[in-house]
């Protein structure tokens, strides 16, 4: 009998894997994320992209605060002696402004520490007290309104 062929995803280990786009592809970022998915990136929940060299990042954020974050997701945890449930909370849409001001704030501000392992132990420790706020999915551009115009004029 012969063995059956069996398809397996894209990364079965659900490695974190590295991503070097071209600055064609980098411009079309979200073409390029469906591509980075195709190859089996999302298993691993995150994955490491090297921008091109010819790309420049924001000299400033001062004109984003208008920005809107549509979901903004509230992570809790609850639990004890080593097991603990976690789920997620879509809250009311905000500001980059006002999700600033919420990180900046004395609940969320990133507490003294002495070290990097000293801080990621106060991390985890007040994880069920303090629940984190996540701000992704915004639409708005990596560039700078100066940086898009001469990235299209030299791509066409």
């Amino acid at each position: 009998m012969a063995a059956a062929v069996i398809d397996s995803p894209p990364n079965p280990s659900c490695k974190i894997m590295t991503f070097r786009p071209s600055m064609g592809e980098f411009r079309e970022f979200n073409k390029y994320l469906a591509y980075m998915e195709s190859q089996g990136a999302h298993r691993a929940g995150v994955a490491k992209v090297i921008p091109p060299k010819e790309w420049k990042p924001r000299k400033h954020y001062d004109d984003i605060d208008d920005l809107l974050i549509p979901a903004p997701i509230q992570q809790m945890v609850t639990g004890q002696s080593g097991l603990f449930t976690q789920y997620n909370i879509q809250k009311k849409p905000m500001t980059v402004k006002e999700f600033r001001q919420l990180a900046n704030s004395d609940k969320y501000c990133t507490p003294r520490y002495l070290d990097y392992e000293d801080l990621e132990r106060k991390y985890w420790k007040n994880l069920t007290f303090v629940a984190p706020i996540y701000g992704a999915d915004i639409n708005g551009s990596i560039y700078d309104e100066h940086l898009r115009e001469k990235l299209l004029l030299n791509s066409n």
